[in-house]
């Protein structure tokens, strides 16, 4: 063989480059119409307020909870496990995108043969000797049709798919975090309003006790008082196993694997500036699962243009550039050099119907993604709405257990007064404490019930979750442009 210079091989390599990838058969990215409306419903006479901060800290401000909300983002087994899942993804966009260019290798090897006399040409048997090193080329696919352009594109879509899942992970954690300490001080507070009316009504028994001893009193006083004693105990009981729980779900979102020194909350909780009725509905679009959904979307349209590009030939070439000599010693020598350069082009004639069926698979996932995406869209403006409209009538409702609350603690007063001057007797005092602990307890349910749907619409909203790690390996750009 001669060796050529490779000056002169330059040319050839360069316009092989240049054909590869040089167009695509992919749709045009394209996200369909999410047709919202321009706002959501405002709640009766709720006037539309600021949209929810640009991160967490600014709207959940108890110290306790933003301490609780760090550890979690540090130490959740599942938002690790969703980290780990943008870093599989980038691997798998990394690999794609290394596809498109050529692998090069860099071989050495020597061979000893014995050619029978049968099949010499000297009808003697000979020996021969042969050593050889080279750089080469194994089968490089010049991507012509853009084929492996799209499945890189899809790869890269699916790696930002992955990135909004884990922020949607967060977003999540965060939530449930802010949710469950809500819980863990509405359950607090019920638990010393239960207390405190043991307390009262274990005294209410010892009262009644004494007058039953001196014949002031029945027994069916006793026994009604040990009753309402009994309720209170039960309450306190079934609230303490009611607070232990919230406790461990706390410790297991946390990612603490001891029970903390103190858990219970010192304060109630302060919330942020929370959104208002009368938004427009284009914040949904922040939402990390709408955006993971388009990702998805635009990587299935990708994923079509590889489909198509599969029935157009395949180009390929094989090169390789070294030295053989059947002596070790002049290897390396310059009458040693040759190269080897193989193009081919194959079109698959019959392949019962595979790529057919590949590009039809592809465009139903297409529309599978858009229906998928669609819904995603649908679902949130629900969830934005549910969460307004629960906002305002739990305030309503709150506002009524305020009232209740004061009527009953006024009903309880002009019992005790009437009981201290003997106009009535300890049961309807009895009777109007068990009604002030009811509307007690509701009214705490409530005040939390409130504070959840401040936690839900922030999520709802797509909270403000820090973006992160937005780019893919090496600086790749969002076919958006982004």
């Amino acid at each position: 063989m001669t060796l050529i210079p490779f000056p002169r091989l330059a040319p050839a390599a360069g316009l092989a480059m240049l054909l590869a990838g040089c167009t695509s058969l992919a749709p045009p990215p394209a996200t369909p119409d999410p047709a919202l409306p321009a706002h959501f419903d405002a709640a009766p006479s709720e006037p539309a307020g600021p949209a929810v901060g640009d991160d967490w800290p600014a709207f959940f401000t108890d110290a306790r909870l933003q301490a609780r909300i760090r550890q979690a983002l540090a130490f959740n087994r599942d938002l690790r496990g969703a980290m780990l899942q943008v870093a599989e993804a980038r691997a798998a966009y990394g690999i794609r995108r290394g596809e498109p260019l050529p692998a090069v290798g860099l071989g050495a090897g020597g061979m000893r043969e014995r050619v029978p006399a049968d099949l010499s040409l000297t009808r003697h048997t000979s020996y021969g000797t042969q050593y050889q090193a080279g750089l080469g080329i194994a089968s490089w696919e010049l991507d012509f049709w853009g084929r492996m352009a799209s499945l890189e594109e899809a790869a890269l879509q699916q790696y930002f798919a992955s990135v909004e899942v884990r922020q949607a992970a967060t977003l999540s954690l965060i939530a449930q975090v802010a949710q469950t300490h809500l819980l863990l001080q509405e359950l607090d507070e019920r638990l010393r309003l239960a207390r405190r009316t043991v307390a009262s009504r274990a005294e209410s028994r010892r009262i009644v006790a004494r007058r039953v001893e001196v014949g002031a009193a029945s027994r069916l006083s006793l026994t009604q008082v040990d009753t309402l004693l009994n309720q209170a105990e039960v309450l306190a009981a079934q609230l303490e196993q009611a607070r232990a729980q919230q406790a461990h779900a706390m410790r297991l979102l946390t990612g603490e694997t001891e029970p903390a020194a103190s858990d219970t909350p010192e304060a109630p909780l302060q919330l942020g500036s929370a959104p208002r009725a009368g938004l427009p509905s284009e914040l949904l679009l922040r939402r990390p699962d709408l955006l993971a959904a388009e990702h998805r979307l635009r990587a299935a349209q990708a994923q079509i243009g590889a489909a198509r590009a599969a029935f157009f030939p395949s180009i390929s070439l094989t090169a390789l550039a070294g030295t053989a000599s059947t002596d070790l010693s002049r290897l390396l020598g310059a009458s040693a050099g040759g190269w080897a350069f193989m193009p081919s082009l194959t079109l698959p004639l019959f392949d019962g119907q595979r790529r057919r069926n590949s590009l039809t698979l592809a465009e139903a996932r297409r529309d599978e993604a858009v229906a998928a995406y669609e819904k995603a869209v649908q679902n949130a403006f629900r969830e934005v709405s549910d969460a307004l409209s629960t906002r305002h009538w739990l305030g309503e409702q709150l506002a009524l257990a305020r009232d209740a609350v004061r009527i009953q603690r006024e009903r309880t007063r002009l019992s005790e007064r009437r009981l201290d001057v003997g106009a009535t007797t300890s049961l309807e005092l009895l009777d109007a404490q068990r009604d002030l602990l009811a509307a007690e307890q509701q009214e705490v349910q409530l005040r939390r019930a409130l504070a959840s749907s401040e936690v839900a619409l922030y999520a709802a909203l797509g909270g403000g979750v820090p973006r992160q790690d937005t780019a893919g390996p090496a600086a790749p750009r969002d076919s958006r442009g982004e």
